[in-house]
């Protein structure tokens, strides 16, 4: 059986410069491919993160996506481990992420944060309570 290896998570977006911007400034990933309605980041692990423009998404899957309404949040998360929590949970602050639950231990043994991106995404970012604070 051929294993499955995950490469890339793509977004639709309504907006695609303000996706890029808010990445940007909340994470500070660069961009390894850039057309007018696609852009993707390079995350440090070699993976990547994709913001597509809804309309131009519908090319590959015969539908428009539908987007979480203001103040709402879709179906998707993405949840990273960070070195420095105060530090990430600054940068989402600095670049307009919703916060949606605070800085809190979790069951699970991590301490996370959970916010939403400007089309409704969850982001959480966390860090193991066993973790020595960066």
């Amino acid at each position: 059986m051929s294993e499955a290896r995950h490469i890339l998570t793509i977004l639709a977006v309504e907006d695609l410069e303000r996706s890029v911007a808010f990445y940007g400034t909340a994470f500070g990933w660069p961009a390894r491919v850039e057309i007018p309605v696609y852009v993707e980041l390079e995350l440090p692990d070699g993976r990547g993160l994709g913001l597509y423009v809804k309309e131009a998404f519908a090319s590959n899957v015969g539908q428009v996506p539908t987007l979480a309404a203001p103040t709402r949040i879709g179906g998707t998360e993405l949840y990273f481990h960070v070195d420095d929590l105060d530090d990430a949970i600054e940068r989402l602050a600095a670049a307009g992420a919703h916060c949606l639950s605070e800085r809190a231990p979790r069951d699970w043994g991590d301490e996370a944060a959970y916010y939403a991106d400007p089309d409704g995404n969850v982001l959480v970012v966390a860090r193991s309570m066993d973790a020595k604070p960066a």
